[in-house]
């Protein structure tokens, strides 16, 4: 059975996602990463070919674990408890994985996304429809018939988290623990409001 590569992918993405953490998108060099993970140049140009492909990568990876996470948590029982436990699970994802969570908050678009090739371009369109499908799936098959159903869900599991996760990692903090219960409790309030107007 032959050895694992030394250099994979992974470990490679690894040390990208660090120098990002570091120094925002511009950090993240070809020749930044080979010298962060201790590998050639050439190990890094075997695996990516240039620079936005590297790039390109490092979103992909980072996307597919948020999405993954949040589409578990989306598919959780009845609408508002999978919304409720979403908020939650943006926050726990983020709180186990702040290098990917700051690839997210750095945007696409600093990434490079211009010159990603095609295929990368569509992946990243793809994963995106998928999750606001769910969204949408659950919305629609919400008891919340209000005008503002649709944004009542978006904040709680799209904009609260997003703000919550931004404040930590952007001022250099750690995630606390109690931040996903945070998030948890303001999506429910969310819907108690909505209850108490109803009534």
């Amino acid at each position: 059975m032959g050895r694992p590569p030394r250099h994979d992918a992974d470990r490679l993405l690894d040390a990208a996602a660090e120098l990002l953490a570091g120094g925002g998108p511009a950090a993240v060099t070809m020749s930044g990463v080979a010298k962060a993970a201790g590998a050639p140049s050439g190990s890094v140009y075997h695996r990516f070919p240039d620079r936005p492909a590297l790039l390109a990568a490092l979103w992909s990876r980072a996307l597919r674990g948020f999405h993954n996470e949040l589409l578990a948590a989306l598919s959780l029982g009845e609408p508002q408890e999978a919304i409720r436990r979403s908020a939650r699970a943006s926050l726990e994802w983020a709180r186990r994985n702040p290098r990917e969570a700051r690839v997210l908050l750095a945007g696409a678009k600093e990434l490079d996304e211009q010159n990603w090739s095609e295929q990368a371009r569509r992946d990243t369109a793809r994963d995106n429809t998928a999750l606001h499908a769910a969204l949408g799936a659950l919305i629609e098959n919400s008891d919340d018939t209000a005008p503002e159903a649709a944004d009542r869900a978006l904040l709680a599991v799209v904009d609260l988290p997003y703000a919550m996760i931004k404040r930590y990692l952007s001022a250099g903090q750690e995630i606390p623990d109690y931040a996903p219960e945070l998030a948890e409790q303001a999506a429910a309030a969310l819907f108690a409001m909505r209850r108490s107007r109803t009534e």
